[in-house]
């Protein structure tokens, strides 16, 4: 038998087997919750479907499993030793057992924790003995038999029909050049599922409204070293520890204390419907009332005559799916790690989609392009969502960029879909066409700029898209009902080249407008400092809904709440007060900028002691959702 046939045979067949095992074990899954599979009523079509969702991440689970076997086969090309085989055959035998334990857990803890095995389950394996008391000693024997005949039956499997030893192949150079050079392209393409821009993760296996049936899609082995490795470094430690937790806590309670309620009521009903755009990078250098460019968003400027614009909103983070986690969940950014990224933690946090659902709302999300960016499909799809729309979802003859379906077209489908959405409903579009790399169907209008003269014209179509929707849909029926929120997900560089870290570069855009604000505040400007994780306390009291979960969201409508805002980079923070502010990076020891008041002079240290114990006590909150 020719060499290359027996190597690649051997390779493949390992590959499905994986794919099998992963699969019998997600069947386990299905039927050891059958009755909450009953319970939801999902019909079976849509529970075959796990199967179909599940594809991207088992193939790049597999691949990951046959990185060692690739080694051994390719030195077994070169030089033939029966030991490999053995060596080999050893390794699958700790493979599988290390899996089968892990969707063993899986399946374990769902019913209790509705989430996937994460890295928090290191914690728990410090203490096996808590363990083995929390589970009735005849359901835990029970379950270990079962365990290791499964993992018998399953290498017995795999010996009959899989394994095949590597042996007495004449050897052939270049076919061991070309499997050494080809392979790991193939594998690499595999592992990042495919050759789209952004890599797969979790977010790619979730297709349905029921997440059983999404955490049934996801792979055990590839969410556990996903989980593992974005968070081995913090299991037991804050990094950002300074200050004892007493100390912190009382502080943090104490810059969040609000001194009586004078909230205004700025709308005319209770329940109106919400039309929320999340502007993809919008810098508050590109409106002109908050200081910003003339001329850049016109229509912007327009729509402000009707609506309250605050004017010292600060972006919490630098990346969308941490804007999204600002906007949805009132959660501020933090450093090092992002919560949209760990369904086991943002399954912890409430969320604005959540609360208006419960509310009677018909909640629907539109973007043109990918949401496994960030997971953010993933987080988005646990917070009561009844319809996502994103760029695959669009007819393949609309045209499209590079990262998806331009703003315009996306508008029009919006505006032909919503006709026919049950109200009140919470509508979000997330912007696309202010992203890089900036490939819309328009020419550029404006040429004056030496730098980010592509952002500014990309803001710029945005801005006449959006125009033109808010123009065209004021002839319809639902108009005259409807609240329009107008929120960054973070900010970008401008024209004026503010330092990356500086309190400028992330000002935002934040403004609630429409036919529901009263008359007697259209046109409104308020200066409070806040930013994007005040949008919930700021909203749900207009519609006598209870904020309270979210306790890191301030109401900025309430003129006796205090003034701050807090912004996350790599690993450091900046931190804003009327008064001043301080720009700290705890790696370096370093502050970035630093400014006072002279007339609060008295302040100096408090400015930099606040940003540290909010940087704390958020970061700890983290590790410990």
């Amino acid at each position: 038998m020719k060499i290359s046939l027996t190597i690649i045979k051997s390779l493949l067949k390992q590959f499905i087997y994986w794919l099998i095992v992963f699969n019998i074990f997600r069947i386990i899954f299905l039927i050891y919750h059958y009755d909450l599979l009953k319970l939801s009523k999902i019909h079976i079509k849509e529970i075959l479907l796990v199967f179909v969702h599940a594809l991207k991440l088992d193939i790049s689970t597999a691949i990951y499993i046959l990185i060692i076997p690739f080694i051994i086969l390719f030195i077994q090309s070169i030089y033939n030793h029966n030991i490999f085989n053995k060596i080999n055959k050893i390794y699958t035998i700790i493979i599988l057992i290390l899996y089968s334990l892990i969707a063993a857990g899986d399946i374990g803890i769902y019913r209790e924790w509705q989430t996937k095995l994460s890295y928090k389950a290191l914690l728990f394996l410090v203490h096996p003995q808590e363990i083995y008391k929390s589970v009735p000693a005849l359901m835990f024997w029970s379950m270990i038999i079962a365990l290791i005949i499964i993992n018998i039956l399953l290498f017995l499997f795999y010996k009959k029909f899989f394994y095949r030893n590597v042996l007495k192949i004449k050897h052939n150079i270049f076919f061991s050049l070309l499997f050494f050079i080809i392979m790991p392209i193939i594998f690499i393409i595999g592992i990042r599922g495919g050759l789209q821009q952004i890599p797969i993760n979790q977010s790619e296996a979730y297709f349905s409204e029921h997440q059983i049936l999404n955490n049934a899609a996801v792979n055990s082995g590839w969410n556990l070293i996903y989980s593992i490795s974005h968070n081995i470094n913090n299991i037991n430690k804050n990094p950002f520890t300074t200050f004892p937790k007493e100390y912190t806590d009382d502080l943090i309670k104490k810059i969040y204390t609000t001194n009586g309620d004078s909230t205004i009521k700025i709308l005319t009903t209770n329940r109106p419907n919400i039309f929320m755009f999340i502007l993809e990078g919008w810098s508050g250098d590109v409106i002109k009332s908050l200081g910003g460019y003339d001329s850049i968003t016109p229509y912007f400027s327009e729509i402000e005559k009707e609506g309250i614009l605050f004017t010292n909103i600060y972006s919490s983070g630098q990346r969308s799916q941490q804007g999204i986690a600002c906007i949805f969940s009132g959660f501020p950014a933090h450093p090092i790690n992002v919560v949209t990224h760990h369904q086991d933690k943002f399954s912890k946090l409430p969320s604005l989609s959540e609360k208006l659902y419960k509310n009677g709302y018909f909640n629907l999300f539109y973007y043109g392009g990918q949401l496994i960016y960030g997971n953010i499909k993933s987080y988005l799809s646990y917070f009561n969502f009844n319809k996502i729309i994103e760029g695959k979802d669009f007819n393949a003859s609309i045209p499209r960029g590079k990262l998806g379906i331009h703003d315009n077209f996306v508008l029009d489908k919006i505006f032909y879909d919503i006709q026919s959405i049950k109200q009140p409903f919470f509508l979000t579009f997330f912007t696309l066409s202010s992203h890089s790399p900036y490939d819309y169907p328009y020419s550029k209008k404006i040429k004056k700029f030496a730098i980010e003269n592509d952002y500014i014209n990309a803001i710029n179509f945005s801005d006449m898209c959006i125009g033109k929707f808010y123009k065209a849909v004021k002839k319809e029926k639902w108009f005259n009902n409807t609240l329009f929120i107008f929120i960054s997900d973070h900010s970008h560089g401008s024209p004026k080249n503010w330092g990356i870290y500086s309190p400028e570069y992330h000002k935002i855009v934040f403004m609630l407008a429409g036919p529901t604000i009263k008359r007697e505040y259209q046109g409104t400007k308020i200066s409070k400092i806040g930013s994007q994780v005040d949008l919930a306390a700021t909203l749900l009291p207009q519609l006598n809904i209870d904020a309270s979960e979210f306790k890191w969201s301030k109401n900025l409508l309430n003129f006796k709440s205090p003034e701050f805002a807090f912004y996350a980079y790599e690993e450091g923070f900046g931190w804003v007060r009327p008064y001043g502010y301080s720009v700290y990076e705890n790696r370096f020891d370093r502050f970035h900028y630093f400014y006072i008041d002279p007339a609060f002079i008295d302040k100096k240290d408090s400015l930099t002691i606040e940003g540290k114990c909010y940087l704390q006590k958020v970061f700890q909150e983290y590790m410990d959702l």
